[in-house]
């Protein structure tokens, strides 16, 4: 497959980087205000490079990218919320163009689902998404290989930041503040680590969740979602006295969404430790399925959305 790659932070970087070794080509790679576009195929290692070193990764402008002649659009800029655009549009105009669309960004998948499904239906290309849940975690082909109709429900870890801060807050007796300077320190954190920490980032991949088991109808604004801000660090002492620790816990079903800090057994399947995720997949066939990783880095997702693009027909 041609790949076009819009967004050149961690993901759609290690994407371009990793392309080659699944079989693929990358013919354009933009950011925000700069393209490197080939038809041939562009030179991956010098376009990286100069991203890196802080120059325009090419001397082609990013509308290019849908000038050239590509059969997939990797769509990894930012999320963003509400209309989530630019993304959605990105992906309008690949569909539209008879292009099929792999995605990392989760704002058109969680926002406004309906309408790509809509988009997808009229279009010869496919939209597919494994990399807005998880990471390297294979959550939504499991669930399509499960069929979703056989999925009753979803639930588990699926931020890194807090559960980082809440394993360290269990482990050493620290308070909330002092473990979360820590973990910016060590670039666990961003600088505002508002999306992490208040739930935001684990609802909206529980409402892609909660979209793919009921076929749509689902947004941020539907879900239930309380973050790990106030949580005191005797509450997780308290917690150890009785055998069990507080992670932040989503739950998708086709009934709804939550998203907040919950007990689970100490030794359970849930406590995962440090950055790790873990996703507990009910069926009624196959019973509780478990998958853990790293749910988040630019290789890991990577992963994903490369093997999002090993999934796809030839056009």
């Amino acid at each position: 497959m041609e790949l076009a790659i819009l967004g050149a932070g961690d993901v759609g970087r290690s994407v371009a980087n990793l392309a080659g070794e699944y079989g693929h080509e990358v013919v354009a790679l933009a950011d925000s205000t700069s393209a490197a576009v080939d038809p041939d195929g562009i030179a991956v290692d010098a376009v990286l490079e100069r991203k890196v070193s802080g120059e325009a990764i090419g001397t082609d402008d990013p509308e290019d990218v849908f000038e050239t002649d590509y059969d997939v659009l990797v769509e990894v800029t930012p999320t963003t919320l509400g209309d989530a655009e630019p993304g959605f549009a990105h992906v309008k105009r690949a569909l539209e163009a008879d292009r099929h669309v792999v995605l990392a960004n989760k704002g058109p998948v969680a926002e406004r689902y309906e309408e790509l499904r809509a988009l997808e239906a009229e279009s010869a290309g496919s939209i597919r998404f494994e990399a807005t849940v998880g990471g390297a975690i294979p959550v939504l082909s499991t669930i399509e290989d499960c069929t979703p109709q056989a999925v009753t429900a979803v639930r588990g870890v699926l931020n890194g930041t807090a559960n980082f801060i809440l394993t360290r807050m269990a482990a050493e007796g620290l308070d909330y503040e002092h473990v979360l300077a820590e973990a910016q320190d060590l670039g666990v954190a961003e600088a505002d680590p508002t999306f992490d920490v208040d739930g935001t980032d684990a609802a909206l991949k529980f409402v892609i969740l909660a979209n793919v088991l009921g076929d749509g109808g689902f947004a941020l604004e539907d879900a239930t979602v309380t973050g790990i801000q106030d949580i005191p660090g005797s509450a997780l002492d308290l917690a150890a006295e009785d055998g069990r620790t507080i992670r932040l816990i989503g739950e998708a079903t086709r009934d709804g969404i939550r998203v907040g800090p919950r007990l689970v057994p100490e030794n359970g399947a849930l406590a995962v430790t440090g950055t790790r995720n873990i996703v507990q997949i009910e069926t009624r066939n196959a019973g509780s399925l478990h998958s853990s990783g790293r749910g988040a880095g630019g290789p890991e997702t990577a992963t994903a959305v490369l093997s999002d693009v090993g999934r796809l027909p030839p056009l």
